[in-house]
């Protein structure tokens, strides 16, 4: 079973589009749930996404410098 990693609502962020900064994790990595994966940043901010859920990262779906969009894949995890 996968479940795919979906940049959320930024919220106090601001506005809908980010910059992927740094992987904090590796595909075949295990993260726990409420572990940072990835750094983002937006015009306002900087910020880390936890995984929603625990598993393996099974695949990286964006790279480093990427710009991505709210609900845009970051990644899909193997639960």
């Amino acid at each position: 079973m996968t479940h795919e990693v979906k940049l959320p609502t930024l919220g106090d962020e601001g506005g809908d589009m980010a910059t992927v900064s740094y992987w904090l994790v590796e595909e075949g990595d295990n993260v726990k749930e409420g572990e940072d994966i990835v750094e983002l940043t937006t015009d306002k901010a900087a910020f880390s996404l936890p995984a929603p859920k625990s598993g393996v990262v099974q695949e990286k779906l964006v790279q480093e410098g990427d710009e991505v969009s709210v609900g845009d894949v970051l990644c899909v995890l193997e639960i």
